[in-house]
């Protein structure tokens, strides 16, 4: 007998077993083959939000330097590295390391200089040029937007 038409008869027998029970759903996993049968579940049932005391906002530490220049300029510097997507930069591997960039630092091209998570994804955002670190224009911990400049690089 083919693989196919067993699965096709292991998934026949589940759903029967389902329809004869109140399971709202089967799971037989053996080695790497796992199966799943579930049923719809229309029944709807509308709670409200529990109420929880108002916190007060945590503090963002600053950047570590904040240029006199406008947005503007900033946007327009031919070295400003944008944020390709939104979510919470990091400058540092962890807590306990130092950060992947400060002013004055060379970098390379595809030298790591943030981490931004999206999604509970760490995204490294590597340099797309060489050159020094001129600003830095996030904290870290910061939510960032996309095309937010992040750094200049010289």
């Amino acid at each position: 007998m083919s693989k196919l038409k067993e699965y096709k008869e292991l998934i026949h027998e589940l759903a029967e077993l389902l329809d004869k029970s109140t399971l709202s759903e089967i799971e037989v996993q053996e080695d790497d083959f796992r199966i799943r049968v579930a049923r719809e579940i229309t029944n709807t049932v509308n709670y409200a939000a529990p109420a929880y005391p108002a916190q007060p906002a945590q503090q963002m530490a600053a950047p570590t330097h904040v240029p006199d220049v406008s947005a503007a300029v900033i946007a327009d510097h031919p070295g400003a590295i944008p944020a390709p997507m939104v979510g919470t930069a990091y400058a540092a591997p962890s807590p306990e390391s130092p950060n992947f960039i400060k002013v004055g630092d060379m970098v390379k091209e595809g030298d790591t200089l943030l981490i931004i998570e999206a999604m509970k994804v760490m995204n490294q955002i590597a340099s797309s040029k060489s050159g020094k670190v001129k600003e830095v224009f996030f904290s870290d911990g910061q939510p960032v937007e996309y095309g937010e400049i992040l750094c200049i690089i010289e």
